[in-house]
C-alpha cells in the first residue's frame, strides 16, 4: 500500500474579482461621510448649515492622514498586551508591496488598509451631529486629531485585530456595532456632559432646516451602508457578504416601518424625519449582527431598533443632556442593540458557527457580546470626556455666546449656506424700481 500523501492547504492567490469588489466597497463607504454631512446638515438650523458639514468633512482630511502616518499600524499591526497593535513596517506605508495579501484573504494589505480607512474617517463625524451648534471648529479638528489616536484606532484593534482582547473573546462584531458606532454615540455623551447645552435648548424651536436635505443624506447613507456591511466580509466567494447584504436591507425597511409605527402612535403623525432616522436606526443596529443571522432574525432586530431608538430619542430631555442630533439615541441605543441580539438571534451559520438563545445556543455568546459592548462604550465615554475636559480648559471647545446667537457659520467659517440677496423682494426689489417709479410720477404730473 502506498503511503498516504498529506496535501498543505493551499496559500490564498490574489482574487482581481474579490480585489475589484473591495475597491467599490471602500469607495461606497467614504461617500457615507458626504451623505452623513447631509443627512446632519439638514437637521441643524439654518444658521449652522456649513459647520455641520465642514464637521463631517474634516474627518476625510484629519483621519486620512493620521491612517498613513500610524493609525493603520496601531489599528491592525502586530498585538502588545490584548490592547493596541504596531508594526514599524506599515508607518508611513512605505513598506508594503503593492500584491502583498492581506492575511489569509485574497485581497492586497493596500485594499484593506483603504476600506478600514472609510470606517475611521465615518466614526469621528458621527459624534458631531450631537455637538451642533456650538463648538470651535478648531477644537473639533483638534479633537479628532487626539480621539483617533487614543480612542478609535485602540477599539478598532480590540475587535478587529488578531490578539485585541475581544476579537479573542469571542466577541461577534461584524462590521461596527462596537468599534464605530457605541464607540461614537459614547464619545457623544461623554463629549456633551463636558460642553453643556445649546443656548435655548428645551426653550427656542430648534427644527430641521431643510427636511429634502434630510432625506437625501438617509438616502446616500443606505447606498453607502451596503458597501460597509457586505464588504467587511473582504470577498464574496461564500454567500456570507451576500447574505449581510439582504439582512442590510431587510433590517433598514423593518426599522423604519418600526419607527414610524411608534411615532404614530406616540404623536399622530408620520413623518419624513422618523422615516430618515428609523432608517439609520435599522443600520446601526444590522451593522454587528447581520452576518450571523437569518433575514426573518434580521427583521425583528430592525423593528427592535426602530422602535426602541424612536424612544431612545426622548431620553435627552428627561435626563437634560443635548444630543442635538440624536447620535446617543440612533447610535449609542442601536449599537447596543444590534451587539447585543446576537446573543439570541445568532443562527450558526454564516459569519460564525456560534448560536445564540433562540437556536439553542444558551446564553453564552450573549455575555461575551456583554462584554464588549459595555467594555467599548465604558472605554470611549470616559476617555472621550477627558479629552474634551482638556480642550475645553486649554483653548476652549465653545464659540461665545453671541456667535452662537448669531449663528455659527459666519463665525467660524465667514459663509451662509443660503444666498437670498439677489432672490428680489423687499428693500431690493423697493431700491430697484425706485427710479421707474419716480419717472412714471414726472410723466403723470406733466
Amino acid at each position: 500500500m502506498a503511503p498516504a500523501i498529506t496535501l498543505a492547504a493551499e496559500a490564498p492567490k490574489l482574487s482581481a474579482a474579490n480585489t475589484g469588489f473591495m475597491l467599490i466597497c471602500s469607495a461606497l463607504v467614504m461617500l457615507m461621510t458626504p451623505g452623513l454631512a447631509f443627512f446632519y446638515g439638514g437637521m441643524v438650523r439654518v444658521k449652522s448649515t456649513l459647520n455641520m458639514l465642514m464637521m463631517s468633512f474634516i474627518s476625510l482630511g484629519i483621519v486620512t492622514i493620521l491612517w498613513v502616518l500610524y493609525g493603520f499600524s496601531m489599528a491592525f499591526g502586530t498585538d502588545s498586551g490584548s490592547l493596541i497593535g504596531w508594526n514599524s513596517d506599515w508607518v508611513g506605508l512605505g513598506n508594503i508591496g503593492l500584491t502583498e495579501l492581506w492575511p489569509g484573504y485574497t485581497i492586497p494589505v493596500f485594499v484593506f488598509l483603504v476600506f478600514q480607512l472609510m470606517f475611521a474617517i465615518i466614526t469621528p463625524a458621527l459624534i458631531s451631529g450631537a455637538l451642533a451648534d456650538r463648538v470651535k471648529f478648531s477644537a473639533w479638528a483638534l479633537f479628532i486629531a487626539l480621539w483617533a489616536t487614543v480612542v478609535y484606532f485602540p477599539v478598532a484593534h480590540w475587535v478587529w485585530g488578531a490578539g485585541g482582547w475581544a476579537f479573542e473573546l469571542g466577541v461577534i462584531d461584524f462590521a461596527g456595532g462596537t468599534a464605530v458606532h457605541i464607540n461614537a454615540g459614547a464619545a457623544a455623551l461623554g463629549v456633551i456632559l463636558v460642553i453643556g447645552k445649546r443656548i435655548g435648548f428645551k426653550r427656542d424651536p430648534m427644527r430641521p432646516h431643510s427636511l429634502p436635505l434630510v432625506m437625501l443624506g438617509a438616502g446616500l447613507l443606505w447606498f453607502g451602508w451596503f458597501g460597509f456591511n457586505a464588504g467587511s466580509w473582504l470577498g464574496n466567494d461564500d454567500g456570507v457578504g451576500a447574505l449581510m447584504f439582504v439582512n442590510t436591507q431587510v433590517a433598514t425597511a423593518a426599522a423604519v416601518l418600526g419607527w414610524l409605527a411608534y411615532e404614530k402612535i406616540r404623536h399622530g403623525a408620520f413623518t419624513t424625519l422618523g422615516a430618515a432616522s428609523g432608517a439609520v436606526a435599522g443600520l446601526v443596529a444590522i451593522t454587528p449582527a447581520g452576518g450571523s443571522i437569518s433575514p426573518l432574525g434580521a427583521i425583528a432586530v430592525g423593528v427592535i431598533a426602530g422602535v426602541l431608538c424612536a424612544m431612545a430619542v426622548g431620553l435627552k430631555y428627561k435626563f437634560g443632556y443635548d444630543d442635538s442630533l440624536d447620535v446617543v439615541g440612533v447610535h449609542l441605543v442601536g449599537g447596543i442593540l444590534g451587539s447585543l441580539l446576537i446573543g439570541f438571534f445568532a443562527t450558526g451559520k454564516g459569519q460564525s458557527d456560534v448560536a445564540g438563545l433562540f437556536y439553542g445556543g444558551g446564553l453564552e455568546q450573549f455575555w461575551k457580546q456583554c462584554a464588549g459592548v459595555f467594555g467599548v462604550l465604558a472605554y470611549s465615554l470616559i476617555v472621550s470626556a477627558i479629552l474634551a475636559f482638556i480642550l475645553d480648559k486649554t483653548m476652549g471647545m465653545r464659540v461665545p455666546e453671541d456667535d452662537e446667537v448669531a449663528g455659527i457659520d459666519q463665525a467660524e467659517h465667514a459663509e451662509t449656506a443660503y444666498d437670498f440677496s439677489g432672490a428680489g423682494g423687499g428693500a431690493a426689489k423697493t431700491a430697484a424700481t425706485a427710479p421707474v417709479a419716480a419717472a412714471a410720477s414726472k410723466k403723470v404730473d406733466a
